[in-house]
């Protein structure tokens, strides 16, 4: 037997390859936006190892997120980033001594698939700033 091949996709299979389309694009936006980590040193010039380090997420999406940090294999929770707020969390002293390369995971609730940054270089008492983009 010769099974001719379908001419027409069915509308209910075009509708979902179109749902996975803007999903694959949504979770590429919020890949480039949790990418857009940028360092702000003190405004003294210099550092201080008592001062806290801090991440500052701009979670411009409505949907809340969960915020990680990384540094090599350790993932550490930061806390929630409700949607359509910023937040501000404290990154734990144990993770930043000296300058420390770290990554940041925005794993939203309820989704599929978590977002991580580039990797960036954090020295105690620097605050980054991780925007997520609206989707």
């Amino acid at each position: 037997m010769h099974y001719a091949p379908a001419k027409r996709e069915p509308e209910l299979l075009r509708k979902q390859n179109h749902k996975m389309k803007i999903k694959s694009l949504a979770v590429a936006l919020v890949l480039l936006g949790a990418a857009g980590c940028k360092t702000l040193s003190p405004a003294s010039g210099s550092t201080n190892q008592n001062q806290p380090t801090v991440l500052q997420v701009d979670n411009q999406g409505f949907i809340d997120m969960d915020v990680f940090a990384l540094r090599s294999s350790q993932r550490v929770r930061l806390g929630t980033a409700p949607g359509a707020s910023k937040s501000n969390f404290t990154i734990p002293p144990s993770l930043v001594s000296g300058l420390t390369p770290l990554r940041f995971i925005a794993d939203p609730i309820g989704g599929r698939r978590a977002s991580v940054s580039q990797e960036i270089t954090v020295a105690p008492g620097d605050t980054v700033v991780m925007t997520i983009p609206a989707v």
